[in-house]
């Protein structure tokens, strides 16, 4: 007979959102039993050795912190340090790879001279300014929210309204962001670095009706109200195991090797730790996997489509269909890289550290963009393949071991756009890994006076230090199905005016069809991003939850 226990919250996978609930509620003087299927908490926030002998600690799949707001971090007590880049991106021009666009943070006129070296016309550098100042007064009015209740459509667009953003509101929420970018920017390379905070992980044009793109763009300025996106010190995994600490000493139990099999009605999770089948039941169980995967696991029977999981068998709860925003496909590829050092480039103009210091944005005009899309729906690899490259070293160099930096060595990660999980199967798998990731050398190559195969630091079993990373072994890896680092389509920060606002969850924007089970991680509304929004805010509907009932409870008293 399986092991039973008894708590008053479960919560079904540990990265960083279930981490950030399990405090949240620990601390409010819940039992709470976190499962996480990996031997490690942290989900996709972690930092890992990647290379057999190397001591590198590399944010592996998540490497950037904008939405993570100061009043999780202060509510929490956690002793995280983020750290600014001065540069804000650097882009070669495709046409003239000698010559590029920096965009400097602590430089205005430098910034300024560099618009004109790309030939943008005289009014450019301004008008690229104007669109991002217009888009902090939508941001900054909108971001105070996100750790609240829901907005509905009404009241969001009256904040936007107060803080003079209704023509922003206009131009982000209710047209494809396509048009307010053409209509206010005039190079083709300004445009697609304006483009590209639409398109990460989100496979879609400028244009596209159904808006993705927009959400996509909006979130990636949201951070903060600034759209800011810092380098955590110490790697993506000090997040995550600050978050640990945080649930751990509140009081919160957290299993790892815990796969969670099946959840039934009634708040019954089924799971399987040190080879025995177990069980627990709470009051609440709240999912920090993805809504699909939540799905599978508890249907009575396989459910189609992609995800890790769950669970045949009699006695589960019939569910309502998958939603088809659930099943969006991710739409990148993901390359970790160690150098021996930083590549020279085709523009001698611009030192590495400078280049590398921000987004370095490659092949990613408004036209490669558009082109890129065009290639990979028609089924091919676009090509060139369009990249951004981050380098966590230049701000943090913590990561590496004091021999590696007095070496000189330097990580990369890139991140390729438009590669749509329906370009890999379990069957060609193998083959786009090494396809994508010979696109990714190829692009990175267009632009640098040197191969970078050349700079590729070698591990202790002789192989290079290059890993690659498909939707596909994104899935595999750390469960997000077709790849998709939102866990499925993204929402709007509010709800529309009809929809129904009678429970905490929804309010919060945390329900699923079952009263006592909640979306806490990124498939929740305003999840997404290393940001603990989504594990705050399914922890505060059940606060709410509980003092209502506890409200209800004294007033029966008071009249019986």
């Amino acid at each position: 007979m399986a092991e039973n226990s008894n708590h008053d919250v479960v919560i079904i996978g540990g990265g960083h959102n279930g981490l950030a609930a399990a405090a949240y509620l620990a601390k409010a003087g819940q039992d709470v039993l976190l499962l996480e299927k990996l031997d490690h908490a942290g989900g996709a926030a972690v930092s890992a050795r990647a290379f057999d002998g190397v001591d590198a600690r590399l944010s592996r799949y998540s490497y950037l912190v904008s939405l993570l707001p100061q009043e999780i971090i202060d509510d929490l007590g956690l002793r995280i340090r983020l750290a600014r880049r001065r540069y804000s991106s650097y882009t070669p021009d495709p046409g003239s790879p000698g010559r590029g666009l920096l965009i400097d943070n602590g430089d205005a006129a430098a910034t300024a001279a560099s618009f004109a070296s790309v030939g943008a016309p005289a009014a450019e550098a301004a008008a690229f300014d104007r669109f991002y100042a217009e888009c902090r007064k939508l941001t900054g009015a909108l971001w105070p929210t996100m750790t609240s209740p829901l907005p509905t459509r009404s009241e969001a667009r009256q904040l936007a309204e107060a803080a003079g953003a209704d023509d922003v509101w206009e131009s982000v929420i209710e047209r494809p962001i396509g048009d307010a970018i053409t209509r206010g920017l005039q190079s083709d390379l300004v445009r697609g670095v304006v483009l590209t905070d639409a398109l990460i992980g989100t496979f879609a044009r400028a244009d596209s009706p159904d808006l993705q793109q927009n959400i996509c763009f909006l979130y990636h300025l949201l951070g903060g109200g600034t759209g800011d996106w810092d380098v955590p010190i110490g790697g993506m995994g000090t997040v995550s195991s600050e978050l640990e600490r945080a649930a751990r000493e509140a009081g919160a139990t957290i299993l790892t090797a815990a796969e969670v099999t099946r959840v039934r009605p009634g708040g019954t999770v089924h799971y399987r730790h040190d080879g025995q089948e177990r069980s627990a039941t709470a009051d609440w169980v709240l999912s920090n996997v993805a809504p699909v995967v939540l799905d599978r696991l508890r249907s009575p029977e396989p459910m189609p489509g992609p995800g890790a999981g769950a669970g045949a068998g009699a006695g589960a709860a019939a569910v309502a269909p998958v939603n088809p925003n659930h099943l969006r496909e991710g739409s990148q590829v993901k390359v970790n890289l160690l150098l021996k050092r930083l590549p020279q480039l085709l523009d001698r103009s611009i030192g590495p550290e400078a280049a590398f210091g921000g987004t370095f944005h490659i092949n990613e005009t408004w036209t490669q963009l558009d082109d890129a899309y065009r290639a990979a729906e028609q089924g091919t690899i676009p090509d060139p393949l369009p990249c951004e490259i981050y380098c966590h070293s230049l701000t943090d160099p913590s990561i590496l071991s004091t021999e590696l930096q007095a070496s000189g060595a330097h990580t990369l990660t890139v991140f390729g756009l438009h590669v749509p999980d329906r370009l890999v199967t379990a069957e060609n798998n193998e083959a786009m890994r090494t396809a994508l990731q010979a696109a990714v050398v190829n692009s990175l190559n267009s632009v640098l006076a040197e191969p970078i195969e050349d700079l590729l630091l070698t591990g202790a079993d002789g192989t290079p230090c290059i890993e690659t990373r498909t939707t596909l072994d994104i899935q595999r890896a750390v469960g997000m199905p077709r790849g998709n680092i939102f866990h499925g389509g993204l929402d709007w920060p509010f709800m529309e005016d009809d929809a129904p606002r009678d429970t905490p969850a929804r309010r919060w924007g945390v329900s699923t069809d079952d009263p006592r089970i909640l979306l806490c991680g990124s498939g929740a509304r305003r999840g997404g991003a290393v940001s603990a929004i989504g594990g705050h805010n399914a922890a505060m509907a059940v606060l709410e939850s509980l003092a209502l009932a506890s409200e209800g409870l004294a007033s029966e008293g008071l009249t019986s």
